[in-house]
């Protein structure tokens, strides 16, 4: 009998310990809280911390705003049989924007690269070159307060052409070609930038214009208004012709973009530049005009227009003999339509 109470005694006791304990780690287990597996935080055991702490990472912020815009057209005429006539052909045009924009405080900074190339083919022809453009811009400018909307701004932009330019059918002879010419400007002055309204103007009272033709076979011929070559009576070349002309003078810019109706947004883009030494008031004049037709996000019809006057730019024509010849300064109209798609990311 006592060795049965014995166990009795050792069984009662284990079981009052077992009790107990589980007593004690349920009244320590309301004081924390539930483990959840899949929103937990890990603390590096590098860093010290106290209970309940909560880290929280630093999100990097981006001042550059960022517009990439590749738009391709093309166009096309067929005939078979067309009892009125006509010449089949088609059309193609690549035009693309991209844009880089610092805004921090105060100040702005706005790169943006505009490149432009068509081609058209017609039958029994070669294939001929419709526009060429490659252009930079760069604009930089500081603001009073973060509420005006003026800007003391230093303005650069660089032009030229990527390939050979001809005057059709001749193509023996280029009239142009890559940085022959290439018009670069480079002031400073005020500009005005409503970007709820798209509308932007820059006004520079000091630009320093410079037109480079590396070509030298061209600048020997004193194209677009460079210091030609110099020969002798008998036509030795006794001095190839310069590379640059430099002037001095005002440019004025604008651009505005202006929503007519739900899907029909009309574009307008003009600068002009005059000489203050090199004949004065005489106004070189570059005005784009574009009404843009959105079909849906990726489809839009366009019609466009470009026209342009530069004193320098003499135009060539051919005499009685076939040959080309100066024939002066001309006003420069061109006019597209096409449908096609625009990629944007």
């Amino acid at each position: 009998m006592n060795l049965r109470f014995d166990k009795f005694k050792a069984y009662l006791l284990a079981w009052m310990c077992i009790f107990c304990a589980n007593v004690s780690f349920a009244q320590a287990s309301d004081t924390l809280k539930p483990f959840n597996f899949r929103a937990r935080t890990v603390i590096p055991s590098s860093i010290d911390y106290t209970p309940n702490q909560v880290l929280k990472r630093k999100v990097p912020v981006s001042y550059w705003t960022k517009v990439n815009k590749i738009e391709y057209d093309i166009s096309e005429v067929a005939f078979i049989n067309w009892n009125a006539g006509g010449v089949s052909s088609l059309s193609s045009l690549l035009n693309s924007k991209f844009k880089r924009i610092y805004e921090r405080g105060f100040l702005r900074w706005n790169n943006e690269l505009l490149v432009r190339y068509g081609v058209n083919q017609q039958k029994d022809e070669i294939l001929k070159k419709t526009d060429d453009n490659i252009e930079l811009n760069s604009t930089i400018g500081f603001r009073a307060d973060s509420l005006s909307n003026w800007f003391y701004s230093a303005k650069m932009r660089v032009s030229t052409q990527l390939t050979n330019g001809y005057k059709y059918p001749n193509t023996d002879d280029k009239i142009s070609t890559f940085f022959s010419p290439a018009n670069v400007f480079l002031g400073v002055g005020g500009e005005i930038n409503i970007e709820e309204k798209n509308f932007s103007a820059y006004a520079s009272p000091l630009t320093l214009r410079s037109t480079m033709v590396l070509d030298q076979e061209l600048a020997n011929q004193g194209a677009f208004g460079v210091t030609p070559a110099v020969y002798d009576e008998e036509g030795n070349l006794l001095k190839e012709g310069e590379n640059t002309k430099t002037e001095l003078g005002i440019l004025i810019t604008a651009e505005h973009d202006l929503t007519l109706w739900e899907n029909i947004v009309m574009h307008n883009r003009l600068s002009l530049y005059s000489d203050y030494i090199d004949k004065f008031g005489n106004v070189d004049v570059d005005w784009e005009f574009r009404l843009n037709f959105k079909v849906n996000s990726f489809i839009r019809a366009r019609l466009g227009s470009h026209l342009k006057y530069d004193d320098n730019i003499k135009i060539q024509v051919e005499n009685e003999a076939g040959e080309l010849v100066e024939g002066g300064s001309r006003v420069q109209w061109k006019q597209q339509l096409g449908i096609g798609v625009t990629v944007a990311f």
